[in-house]
């Protein structure tokens, strides 16, 4: 299996993600949007605590079926009143999860409102594994 990051002469250099990701994975895992509450059903509070916790989840939710941050090919943020610092909040914390060299293709949406009125951000992602 392989993945190729490709980021095409002709579209503007991006800063944190990949604009295109090809792959011939057998196997795609596509993880339902992840929000900001814990294994015991806390929301956390505040942005920061909550994208910690979805990137938190996203990771558990990849070591079910035995993959990493690696395999992410996409994922798709949600963020409430999106602001332009909030981007950069995201960013910092998304760093730590994320291979740099290769980051997945994204995309980020500003939202007026999530499943519950607690909830700031909510991220979905979709996985390529081998097998």
């Amino acid at each position: 299996m392989s993945n190729e990051f490709i980021n095409p002469a002709g579209i503007a250099p991006p800063t944190g993600y990949t604009h295109v990701v090809i792959t011939d994975a057998p196997k795609l895992v596509f993880i339902s949007g992840q929000i900001g509450i814990d294994a015991q059903g806390k929301i956390q509070e505040g942005l920061r605590a909550q994208t910690i916790q979805v990137f938190e989840n996203i990771k558990t939710a990849l070591a079910s079926v035995g993959a990493t941050f690696d395999d992410v090919v996409k994922v798709t943020y949600l963020i409430v009143n999106f602001k332009a610092e909030d981007r950069v909040l995201v960013r910092e914390i998304r760093a730590q999860y994320f291979n740099a060299d290769h980051p997945p293709a994204s995309t980020l949406i500003g939202v007026q409102a999530l499943a519950l009125p607690e909830l700031l951000i909510e991220i979905e992602a979709t996985a390529a594994l081998a097998s």
